[in-house]
């Protein structure tokens, strides 16, 4: 009876131990964004000052789509449908770990009085990759992006719609200067960190390459 006891109190020690630390790297992970799986892609070895051009791999990603005259408000909309998913609200009943950027295609409207299309995505995850878990919810679904080449600019702080636009300016500004031919729109945002994080924040917005004459 003894050693049931000394061998139940050591599994449950053991499952203890893996608890905490599955609780410590969420809590990094939602705190500080740390530690987040990436999609993979490659730069040149010649940047502008002002902006970069990256290569993304093709990779599977879990997005939603959401029609809306406000960008933060969609952005919003979305994340909670992808957020329930990744944490079961799947046909596989699995919990998928964040990743980062949570990345968001914007097709502006005719107009400012106009609604947008908003597809904001998550990266799914390299365990997920090849099979990643279907969603239930039928707003949500799984988005093979084929590889892309697009110019990215990099700024700082709590993002908002204004500074995201302003940002998009500058970077259209830059690729006119170097007389680099761009696709003027749909054009992605992304953010990479967690409300937590205060200081050191990373936002993107991307404008895709022309595609080239073949």
């Amino acid at each position: 009876m003894s050693e049931i006891c000394v061998c139940f109190s050591s599994k449950v020690q053991t499952f203890t131990v893996q608890t905490k630390e599955v609780m410590l790297k969420t809590m990094k992970q939602v705190l500080f964004s740390t530690g987040l799986q990436q999609p993979k892609y490659s730069g040149e070895d010649k940047q502008a000052s002002d902006y970069e051009k990256r290569t993304y791999e093709a990779t599977q990603w879990v997005s939603t789509c959401v029609t809306d005259m406000q960008m933060d408000a969609a952005l919003s909309t979305g994340f909670r449908r992808l957020f329930s998913y990744i944490q079961g609200s799947n046909h596989s009943k699995v919990k998928v770990e964040m990743t980062t950027p949570v990345s968001c295609l914007v097709e502006p409207g005719a107009g400012p009085a106009c609604e947008s299309q908003f597809t904001v995505s998550f990266y799914v995850p390299e365990e997920h990759q090849e099979n990643p878990p279907q969603p239930k919810d039928p707003l949500v679904f799984v988005e093979h992006r084929k590889e892309f080449t697009a110019y990215v600019r990099t700024f700082g702080g709590f993002a908002n719609e204004a500074m995201r636009r302003e940002e998009l300016l500058k970077l259209v500004e830059s690729l006119k200067r170097d007389g680099v031919e761009h696709v003027d729109q749909p054009f992605y945002i992304a953010g990479y960190d967690s409300p937590f994080k205060l200081t050191n924040r990373r936002n993107e917005v991307w404008i895709l390459q022309k595609p080239l004459v073949k």
